[in-house]
């Protein structure tokens, strides 16, 4: 890939970076009975977070996975920020309909706009946060499994165009503690973020 031109899989990198995001820094409060209903009210009441990430990408075509890491932020109500430090510094923001990308002294910018299914993906993301469930399932096949101590939540792409980039989202946690969070490609590249919140900012 050259530096005058992302393809379309770094750009479903990027978003499913975003999902890793979003989903990374929501903190989910405990409740009597554990269910989808509950999680996306603990979710509507998040209005910005903070965590530090440690991410390996399994390519398919690499012997061993990519491993990155760095700072991630969230400012409601469409701000999400990765900052990865290592390997290398860069940054990804991605604000309203815009996807900025710094790596560098290069930078590109995407008008979601202007890819659909991009934008679908976007929406997701922002349902997620907002905790609208109604929004999220339009797009999403949505599981909640296991108890409050150990529970996970699984989004399958109900679009087939969204579906044929991503097979599935898969995310681990326990009481009030996101702990990781799975994204399987359906090319079957999949990365696994583990995460650790701090302070808010």
């Amino acid at each position: 890939m050259t530096d005058s031109l992302i393809s379309r899989r770094r750009w479903w990198g990027c978003l499913l970076a975003a999902a890793g995001l979003a989903l990374a820094l929501l903190s989910v409060p405990a409740h009597a009975a554990w269910d989808v209903d509950r999680l996306m009210q603990a979710l509507a009441q998040n209005k910005s977070g903070r965590a530090t990430f440690v991410e390996k990408k399994y390519i398919a075509m690499l012997d061993k996975p990519v491993e990155s890491s760095g700072e991630l932020l969230y400012t409601a109500p469409d701000r999400l920020e990765k900052r990865t430090v290592k390997p290398k510094p860069e940054s990804m923001v991605l604000e309203g309909n815009t996807l900025t990308l710094e790596r560098g002294r290069r930078q590109y910018v995407l008008a979601l706009q202007d890819y659909p299914e991009l934008g679908a993906f976007t929406e997701s993301i922002r349902g997620t946060l907002a905790g609208d469930q109604k929004a999220l399932a339009r797009i999403y096949n949505i599981t909640l499994e296991g108890s409050e101590e150990r529970w996970t939540l699984t989004l399958r792409p109900i679009e087939s165009k969204m579906a044929a980039a991503v097979q599935r989202v898969v995310i681990h946690g326990s009481h009030a503690d996101l702990r990781s969070i799975e994204i399987e490609q359906a090319d079957k590249d999949r990365s696994v973020m583990t995460i650790t919140s701090t302070a808010p900012p």
